[in-house]
């Protein structure tokens, strides 16, 4: 049997493929404006957008072990996700400037012939320094983060803005790297085809 990747994240497939793990990756196309944004429950929220995504390619490869995941910032009972423009982008990182903020993935795993669903999410937390108006036009300007939800992406040139980190790296960049194969394992079924896909 083999594992679906249901996005086209470049961050989240490189992080899969470190751990050895052969696996496709199919966009999922699924429209997020269709999901309710819910800043009280933030959790829930990329939760449900990871189970849309995930099942949107279930449909169609029923017999894959699927792998949905989505990405949000949360700061201040607000969820930012991608900026639309330069002029959000500079609001959200002002607003991430010299404060602390949760990260949040929500993940889904689903074999659809057999009934397997496994939901779950990590947060992270994750504490900017001071950042100067300057720093803040070069990175818009030069590394474009209109993809990344809080309009950073902490493994490119943005890490400079970091002062510290409590939680999974990897759930900043955009999975749970660790989460998901604990969690794998402790299922039989995911168990055998995570080893039976692992690069030997």
């Amino acid at each position: 049997m083999n594992i679906i990747l249901a996005s086209k994240s470049p961050r989240r497939k490189d992080l899969l493929e470190k751990i050895n793990l052969k696996f496709d990756a199919i966009d999922s196309s699924f429209d997020e404006n269709k999901v309710k944004i819910s800043n009280n429950i933030p959790h829930k929220y990329c939760m449900k957008l990871a189970e849309c995504k995930c099942k949107s390619v279930s449909e169609k490869h029923i017999d894959s072990l699927v792998i949905g995941a989505d990405t949000i910032v949360y700061h201040n009972k607000q969820i930012l996700n991608k900026p639309k423009n330069k002029s959000e982008a500079k609001k959200h990182l002002n607003m991430l400037s010299d404060n602390t903020h949760i990260v949040y993935t929500g993940v889904f795993l689903n074999i659809k012939a057999k009934d397997i669903s496994i939901p779950f999410y990590e947060k992270s937390y994750v504490t900017f320094h001071k950042l100067s108006n300057e720093d803040i036009d070069y990175y818009i300007e030069h590394f474009k983060p209109y993809d990344k939800a809080g309009s950073y992406g902490i493994q490119d040139w943005s890490m400079v803005f970091v002062k510290k980190i409590n939680g999974c790296f990897n759930n900043v960049v955009g999975f749970p790297v660790s989460k998901f194969f604990k969690l794998g394992l402790n299922n039989s079924t995911i168990n055998q085809i995570i080893k039976e896909n692992l690069n030997t």
